[in-house]
């Protein structure tokens, strides 16, 4: 139904979709969104409005908007094709004019935390005094820093990456040294370090995840290449491509979030949207290279772990945390042990690590909105158990039975995915001398259970 009311402006298109003539304010809306007169229509939302009309052949009418700087223009506009080799006939009615909505602080701080996320070439989880805890990496200009902070787990992370013009004692508070430039040895690039905190309501953090981030590019590794020994001996995509390509591909994404969030001003609705998709396409992309890179190491013959003592409880509350904002945008509630709790094992802690977040975010995945998910201990004897349980779908026994298989998706599209990350979870589980388990029904989610040896000295 066409509203009735002023027409404020008129406007003509043409079968390519350009604006041929149009009134003001609407001329000039054209011309503040890049656009010319006459020109290809710039407002995205009315671009798509036309685009239906013209494909669909009859008359469409909706509330579209706009941004014009700080303003968000919002107008009823009606488009009726005339024909099938003509453009478009346009009516503008109802303009208003508000101030574009201000994100609120801690939205803009995910945000930033999000894009670290993507452009860090070094992680490592801290404790709540900010000391090392586990370190990862895949850059070969930060392998001596990431060693020496592996060999000194439980000291200071301003040990081993010094922040510039800091005088006083370590350790400072968090907030003083989060975004903070730093001092990384054999680099000559600028680094800058991001303390993200795992929060829990009414404490302090219980730790940390540093991520260390240059703003300057790499340099292009050397055109000199050794030998190519047998892809029986070497990894081709962990050696050769994972390095190569992970930085650039995790720079489209952090540029395309920018834009996105609009961290860097004012954006059509439409524009943000494309950028989202950038970005989405840009994530799945990163994290098909990781599973394929973590694909080469599992079945690389002799593949080992380091087993150390951990706390399974601690690595849990890690996780959680880890993941505990994007469970927040599908309003999930991830119930993780108690920081009372422990059980101790024997594994590598990255490795643990790594199949907890595993664990935890396809309980995210494919759980509904404002659901639950629960991280449960259980010490059996000479084993010691986590347990990731939540509402989703559940599966069947067949499913059961598929589910652990490489590249197996149960059917699902379009989800992300890979298929590979329960296969190399399971390796790595078995790898410790555990094990990864699923128990589940149709209608009543999924448990999935790992098991590794418990750590009877303690």
């Amino acid at each position: 139904m066409l509203m009735e009311g002023t027409i404020l402006a008129r406007a003509v298109s043409d079968t390519q979709d350009r604006l041929l003539e149009a009134d003001e304010p609407l001329a000039g809306l054209q011309e503040r969104c890049g656009g010319e007169l006459p020109g290809t229509i710039a407002i995205p939302e009315l671009l798509e409005l036309v685009r239906k009309a013209r494909r669909y052949g009859f008359r469409l009418a909706r509330a579209v908007t706009a941004h014009d700087g700080g303003d968000v223009i919002t107008a009823w506009v009606e488009v009726e094709p005339q024909g099938l080799n003509e453009g478009c006939q346009i009516v503008v009615r109802n303009w208003q004019t508000a101030p574009a909505p201000v994100e609120d602080a801690a939205s803009v701080e995910r945000r930033r935390t999000m894009i670290d996320r993507h452009l860090a070439e070094l992680s490592a989880q801290l404790d709540a005094d900010q000391q090392v805890l586990a370190v990862l990496t895949d850059s070969a200009e930060l392998s001596e820093v990431a060693a020496a902070m592996q060999g000194g787990f439980g000291r200071l992370w301003t040990e081993f990456l010094p922040p510039e013009n800091v005088a006083h004692q370590q350790p400072l508070h968090w907030r003083l040294l989060d975004g903070a430039p730093v001092n990384v040895p054999g680099s000559r690039r600028s680094w800058r370090v991001s303390l993200v905190p795992h929060m829990r309501p009414g404490f302090d953090p219980a730790g940390f995840e540093l991520l260390l981030v240059s703003d300057t590019p790499a340099a292009p590794a050397s055109a000199v290449r050794e030998p190519m020994e047998p892809l029986l001996r070497r990894s081709l995509v962990g050696h050769d491509l994972a390095p190569v390509l992970r930085q650039p591909i995790a720079r489209i994404i952090a540029n395309a979030e920018t834009i996105r969030t609009r961290l860097a001003g004012p954006l059509p609705d439409a524009y943000a949207e494309y950028a989202g998709e950038i970005a989405g396409a840009g994530k799945l992309l990163l994290g098909l290279l990781e599973d394929l890179a973590d694909l080469e190491v599992v079945e690389t013959e002799g593949f080992s772990t380091a087993p150390d003592k951990v706390d399974l409880s601690e690595l849990a509350r890690q996780a959680a945390g880890i993941l505990n904002v994007r469970a927040q945008e599908k309003g999930i509630v991830i119930e993780a042990p108690h920081v009372a709790e422990t059980l101790p094992a024997v594994a590598e802690y990255r490795r643990v690590l790594q199949v907890l977040l595993n664990l935890i975010g396809n309980a995210i995945r494919y759980s509904p909105e404002h659901s639950q998910i629960w991280i449960r201990l259980e010490a059996l004897e000479d084993r010691a158990r986590v347990i990731v349980a939540d509402q989703g779908p559940g599966l069947s026994e067949d499913q059961q039975g598929k589910i652990f298989d490489k590249f197996e998706r149960l059917g699902r599209s379009g989800d992300g995915g890979s298929g590979l990350g329960l296969y190399i979870s399971r390796s790595l589980a078995r790898a410790m001398g555990g094990e990864l388990l699923v128990d589940s029904a149709p209608g009543q989610g999924a448990r999935f259970i790992l098991d590794v040896p418990a750590d009877l000295e303690t």
